[in-house]
C-alpha cells in the first residue's frame, strides 16, 4: 500500500512511539501528516518514493529557515530542538552523491549537451538534475555547474 520509504517512516513511527521517544514520535508524526496531505492534494491514493522525498526536503528546508530565525532572536533551546528535527528528516533521504561524482557527471552533461557558456546553464541543470532526481542538493550542483561554465 505505501512506498517502502513510507513503509520504513511508518514503522520508525511505532518504534519510536514504544520506546517513548517524544520528539522522534511528533516529528514523524508531523512527517506522516505531510504525506497524507500531499497524496491528498495530488489526489493520489499513495505516493512513489521520489515524491516523499520531495515533501522530506521540503520539511528539511523549513527547519533550516527556522533555524536561521531562532538563532536571530538567540532562542537556542529551539535552535536545538529543530537541529534535533531536522537530524531524523536527513535519515530518511537517499545517500548523498559525493562532490566528485557531480562533478563528473557535469563533464559528462557538458559533452551531451554541447554547452559553451553560463547561456546553457539551464539545459545543462535539466539534465543533471534528472540524472539525480533527488540524491544531492541542487544548490551544489547548481554552484558547481556554474563555476565550471565560467571557466569554459
Amino acid at each position: 500500500m505505501f512506498s517502502v520509504l513510507e513503509e520504513k517512516i511508518l514503522e520508525d513511527y511505532k518504534k519510536a512511539m514504544k520506546a517513548r521517544d517524544g520528539l522522534r514520535v511528533s516529528t514523524l508524526s508531523f512527517l506522516r501528516a505531510e504525506l497524507k496531505n500531499t497524496a491528498i492534494d495530488k489526489r493520489q491514493e499513495k505516493l512513489n518514493d521520489m515524491e516523499v522525498v520531495t515533501v522530506i526536503k521540503k520539511q528539511i528546508k523549513q527547519r533550516q529557515d527556522s533555524i536561521e530565525k531562532f538563532k536571530q532572536g538567540s532562542r537556542q533551546d529551539l535552535v536545538d530542538k529543530e537541529t534535533r528535527e531536522l537530524e531524523i528528516l536527513k535519515s530518511y533521504l537517499p545517500q548523498a552523491v559525493p562532490e566528485e561524482k557531480i562533478k563528473e557527471a557535469i563533464e559528462e552533461a557538458l559533452a551531451v549537451t554541447g554547452a559553451s557558456g553560463l547561456k546553457d546553464m539551464g539545459k545543462v541543470m535539466k539534465e543533471l538534475i534528472a540524472q539525480f532526481a533527488g540524491r544531492c542538493d541542487n544548490k551544489l550542483v547548481s554552484e558547481l555547474l556554474r563555476e565550471r561554465l565560467s571557466r569554459a
